[in-house]
């Protein structure tokens, strides 16, 4: 990194602004390597963050702001204050204590809320797990988790009234409260909202795919079929894919 920014004009003109939309980008790479399960392409897009994480630390470094050991260092520190049940006295029962723990901890470093490290850019169905999830950590949660289905149903109620009444801000956020309560109910059943929609954004493309495909194959385009023509096709879509 050293002689790239020294040697390399696009590496030399690049800033910690500049480098923002590329780091999500790698993000969300590395994030699809593991939906795939694919580990050669986990190494690659981990190596690709890392690359990003050494690039911050050099243009930092550049203005004394910090270094990559600095970095390295914080996190280190970090871990160990967090971690007390493992480097100090403190003692858990299982890793719901020890998320409990956590949280308290990051008060006592000056997080006003509990909620106050949840990124504001996160998308919103992983922003509303991680809000959820960290009101759990303070006891704010369904005493059995069996109990979210009765909001869902509350909330599906509250919407199909709205829609009957076709106020679309009312029907948005009716929307809203609906989303939230179905991803509080994966996020209870142990479930990744975001992972489990992702998923099943793959499989819809993997099928459409091959419905597209078969069309081809048979000299016709797809929108000259009929529904029907098409749930035929799509019904063998759901066997192969």
């Amino acid at each position: 990194m050293d002689e790239l920014r020294e040697k390399c004009p696009w590496d030399k003109k690049q800033t910690i602004e500049s480098l923002r939309h590329l780091t999500i980008e790698e993000t969300y790479e590395l994030a699809d390597a593991i939906l795939e399960n694919n580990m050669a392409d986990i190494r690659k897009e981990l190596g690709d963050l890392l690359l990003h994480i050494v690039f911050y630390a050099k243009i930092a470094s550049e203005t004394d702001a910090f270094t990559i050991e600095d970095v390295i260092d914080g996190i280190c520190e970090k871990l160990v204050f967090r971690h007390p049940h493992v480097f100090g006295n403190a003692i858990v029962n299982d890793a719901e204590d020890v998320k409990t723990n956590w949280e308290k901890l990051k008060i006592k470093e000056g997080n006003r809320s509990i909620l106050a490290g949840v990124p504001a850019s996160l998308p919103a169905m992983t922003k509303a797990h991680r809000i959820q999830d960290k009101a759990r950590s303070a006891g704010f949660d369904w005493d059995e988790r069996e109990q979210v289905w009765d909001k869902i149903e509350e909330e599906l109620g509250e919407l199909k009234t709205e829609i009957r009444q076709m106020d679309t801000e009312k029907i948005e956020a009716e929307f809203g409260d609906l989303f939230f309560s179905m991803v509080n109910a994966a996020r209870l059943y142990g479930i990744d909202a975001e992972a489990a929609l992702e998923r099943t954004n793959k499989k819809f493309i993997k099928r459409f795919n091959y419905l597209e495909q078969k069309t081809i194959q048979a000299g016709r385009p797809l929108t000259s079929m009929t529904l029907d023509e098409m749930n035929i096709v799509w019904e063998e879509a759901k066997k192969m894919v």
